[in-house]
């Protein structure tokens, strides 16, 4: 390794040759050396004290006067002070330094375009102000809210401020913490246990080493007195019956100004008064029975108080039924209205009066009302019962009962699914009734003992039924469908022959017969004619004619008849062997006649 000397030896010749880029007597330039950060008069100090921030730097300049420097105090990264001066050293002073200003100090300078920053150092300032506690009540009532102020003037920074409560030889009981971005906190609180008790405070800090925690502030007793607002209530009279009139009173037996009184029922307020007293009289009815409270409250303040209160009934609420309960429009149908329970001696039952209603209009004065039901009839249907006790009348509604008359099931059609069937093929009958309240119950009577049922309950399904197949178009007749809703009205039918005008029946061809004329023994030079015919068949027929020898057939045509023919013109040896024919329609099953021999 080199020497210094020998180090500086090579630089200076470097320093001043004439090279390019060398510097020229009279041109100015600098370099910042240095910056250097000192905390004084130590990086750990008590609360309270003076804390000098001093920031050093060291410059190398020619043909300069009056080098500016600028001077940037950072904290945490943050700016915290600049100053810009000539001077080579600039102090920051924190007096007195607290809790909050703790934290990684560095210092940053510019000397015009260039720029150097110091190390960075930690202050660290321990001890934290012991707080203050102030209440503007020292004997609050119970749940009655005061305000209390927990200060440290000498912080600063956020705080957050915890409040307690300690009863005598016991433990404190954190009771809220509130944040503050001062040095003090202004809280609301409020204190439910009747009798002495302690208050206190303190404080904690966020600081770079973590949290910090005050000291327990001063304690102030506090005395919670009882406010004894609970409401006396009572119900007059003791035994009530529908209509009697009812008082119910609730007072408060302490005298406050601004006190509030509630009557409340099912969370629903039926009465509020100010001072000492509510009265609140009613006509009773049975569905005034429950629990009524009484609430006091001044202030925050809450008291309460319960009691049950029953009205019993003079007479029950009337019962409505309704004959038949399984309705169809056309059927004659019954409402009944009548009291089951009354109590004999208050009330004489001969005076009841019994009225209707539907949809909420009066029908008649009856305790009968009987009329046919259809769409006009149906609707929503009550009766009200009146009573008369005491010169006064009561009245009561029955339940409301829905009559809602259903719709008879129409004639059904029975129809085969796709409109086409073969003969002597299964197939698909539909029964359908376009009209009738669900559920519709139909049965498919068939030949040869057939009986199939099917339930339609929704208007998008359909009551389908495979059916066997059949080989005459007059076994079609003998098909019955009956479909029912009302198992007190017999079942509406349909016959099989709507489904002879309905659909495209079509029976296959029986087996082929061929047949040669004039005859089996034919001359040479003679015309043959090939006859195909067939017994039964739907039209139109395909005939096709075959010679045994040839691979591919000799003619073929459609018709409307049951019989075609084929000729062969001057016969010769070619045509002898053995011919067929075959025969098919749009059951499209294929029939071969037998063979016949040419010779």
């Amino acid at each position: 390794m080199k020497s210094l000397d020998s180090h500086f030896s090579v630089l200076l010749p470097l320093y001043f040759s004439s090279n390019p880029g060398e510097t020229v007597r009279g041109e100015s330039s600098y370099i910042i050396d240095t910056v250097g950060l000192k905390i004084l008069p130590e990086s750990k100090v008590q609360s309270g004290t003076k804390v000098t921030i001093r920031c050093q730097v060291s410059v190398s300049f020619s043909n300069i006067s009056h080098l500016e420097h600028l001077f940037k105090f950072l904290r945490d990264d943050v700016q915290i002070h600049t100053a810009n001066t000539t001077e080579d050293s600039v102090d920051y002073e924190i007096n007195p330094a607290r809790a909050a200003d703790s934290g990684n100090y560095g210092c940053l300078v510019l000397v015009k375009n260039k720029r150097k920053a110091s190390n960075i150092k930690r202050l660290d300032v321990t001890g934290l102000q012991t707080p203050i506690l102030h209440l503007n009540n020292s004997t609050p009532y119970e749940s009655e809210e005061f305000k209390v102020t927990c200060s440290a003037p000498e912080e600063k920074g956020s705080l957050i401020f915890n409040f307690y409560q300690t009863f005598r030889d016991g433990q404190p009981q954190w009771i809220k913490q509130l944040r503050s971005t001062n040095n003090f906190l202004e809280a609301t609180l409020t204190l439910r246990h009747i009798g002495d008790c302690f208050l206190s405070c303190d404080y904690e800090i966020n600081v770079i080493a973590g949290t910090s925690r005050s000291n327990s502030s001063n304690g102030i007793q506090v005395k919670v007195k009882e406010l004894n607002i609970t409401p006396d209530m009572t119900i007059i009279p003791n035994d009530i019956y529908e209509p009697d009139v009812v008082e119910v009173v609730c007072s408060v037996r302490v005298p406050l100004e601004n006190i509030e009184i509630f009557l409340i029922k099912d969370r629903t307020v039926l009465k509020r008064a100010t001072g000492k007293a509510l009265i609140h009289r009613f006509v009773s009815k049975a569905t005034d029975s429950g629990e009524l409270v009484c609430k006091a409250e001044w202030r925050n303040v809450q008291k309460e108080n319960y009691k049950t209160l029953t009205v019993k009934e003079v007479f029950s609420k009337p019962q409505l039924t309704l004959e038949p309960v399984d309705l169809f429009e056309g059927d004659t149908f019954r409402l009944n209205c009548s009291v089951k329970f009354f109590v004999p001696g208050m009330i004489d039952p001969n005076t009841f009066k019994y009225t209707f209603y539907k949809d909420g209009a009066e029908l008649t004065s009856a305790s009968t009302y009987a009329t046919v039901a259809n769409p006009e009839h149906n609707g929503n249907y009550f009766c009200k019962a009146e009573g008369i006790r005491h010169s006064s009348a009561l009245y009561k509604d029955s339940q409301t009962i829905l009559v809602k008359a259903k719709v008879p099931v129409s004639n059904p059609v029975l129809s085969v699914v796709g409109g086409e069937m073969f003969l002597g093929k299964s197939f698909r009958l539909i029964c359908h009734s376009h009209t009738g309240t669900f559920p519709i119950k139909y049965t498919l009577f068939g030949p040869n003992g057939l009986i199939l049922n099917r339930e339609v309950s929704r208007s998008e399904e359909r009551a389908i039924f495979d059916v066997p197949s059949i080989t005459k178009t007059s076994d079609l007749n003998t098909f019955l469908c009956h479909a029912r809703n009302n198992p007190r009205s017999p079942p509406k039918i349909a016959l099989g022959q709507q489904i002879l005008k309905s659909t495209s029946i079509i029976e296959p061809v029986s087996k082929p017969k061929l047949t040669v004329l004039p005859g089996m023994d034919v001359t040479e030079g003679q015309t043959i004619n090939l006859v195909c015919s067939v017994q039964t068949g739907s039209h139109p027929i395909n005939f096709t004619w075959y010679h045994q020898e040839s691979p591919r057939a000799l003619a073929s045509l459609s018709t409307n008849k049951l019989k075609e023919s084929h000729s062969i013109y001057n016969a010769s040896g070619k045509h002898v062997g053995n011919y067929y024919c075959a025969s098919t329609n749009p059951a499209n099953e294929i029939k071969r006649s037998d063979f016949v021999t040419i010779g």
